[in-house]
């Protein structure tokens, strides 16, 4: 029997995660902002659910509610990262305070987490570190910039993590979803600059049109997603990374030939900078 814990468990891939996993016979620690709504969407599983409030921000909190997992069912074996929130607008109409905001969710709030669970899985040698980044954390798009940022951030911090981690018997990898059908073009989760620079239009302009035009629209169906994911988490050994969904899966494999073109295009200049021999 594998023990879940799950962050931004309300909705969305978390709570998908957390539905199938109980429904498999796991022990799940759905935590969330809003605890009652997990609770309700997920009550078929109470003796095996745990539901805590979790704000991933409060380090005492976070603290507190590993400490309740641990006391009820006595491990932690999969870390699922998932809370999150989007920011849509151009890099130069991004104030300093909407870039801080997503950051410290997307980014900081992940790390405040993980810090309070790895004590757990370092004393007893083992552990899964599933990372919910984007396919935004690999290609940056135009109006997306500073949402980027945070999943480019935590794809750093969970290549470094597997490096760290494997000596101790510990896995983490980062998950790359594209467009799929959950509530994350709602008001709810993505948060759209207040400032609007009409010289933009054409480019973050057509994203916030995009947005509008794609919610609840998207190709990706957050069951199977769920599903995948953790299949992943059970699997002898994790990836790096896995993106999720055609869209991202297509982008990706762009990115990586256009990084392999550019390499090969310059390579004579990049290999010109050290010293000669």
């Amino acid at each position: 029997m594998t023990t879940w814990f799950i962050t931004g468990a309300s909705r969305g891939f978390g709570l998908e995660i957390a539905r199938q996993a109980l429904e498999q016979g796991d022990d799940v620690v759905a935590t969330a902002r809003t605890p009652r709504v997990a609770a309700d969407a997920l009550a078929a599983g109470a003796d095996r659910l745990l539901v805590l409030p979790l704000d991933v921000n409060d380090e005492a909190q976070a603290g507190a509610a590993v400490e309740a997992a641990v006391e009820r069912f006595g491990t932690i074996d999969v870390l699922v990262n998932n809370a999150g929130r989007g920011l849509l607008g151009a890099v130069e109409e991004t104030s300093d305070a909407e870039a801080r905001a997503v950051f410290d969710t997307n980014l900081f709030g992940l790390l405040t987490v993980t810090r309070a669970v790895l004590p757990v899985m370092r004393a007893q040698l083992s552990g899964r570190i599933v990372n919910l980044s984007s396919v935004g954390g690999f290609v940056g798009w135009a109006g997306w910039g500073l949402y980027c940022a945070t999943k480019f951030s935590v794809e750093a911090v969970t290549e470094s993590l597997r490096l760290e981690l494997a000596p101790l018997g510990i896995q983490a990898t980062a998950v790359e979803p594209g467009p799929f059908r959950t509530d994350f073009l709602d008001s709810s989760s993505l948060r759209r600059t207040a400032r609007v620079i009409e010289d933009y239009q054409q480019s973050a302009g057509t994203m916030r049109d995009w947005a509008d035009a794609s919610n609840h629209a998207q190709d990706g169906d957050p069951v199977r997603a769920a599903a995948a994911i953790i299949t992943v988490a059970r699997a002898a050994r994790m990836p790096a990374r896995i993106p999720l969904g055609k869209a991202s899966l297509v982008e990706v494999e762009d990115k990586v030939d256009g990084v392999a073109r550019d390499i090969e295009a310059w390579r004579e200049l990049a290999l010109s900078t050290d010293f000669t021999p």
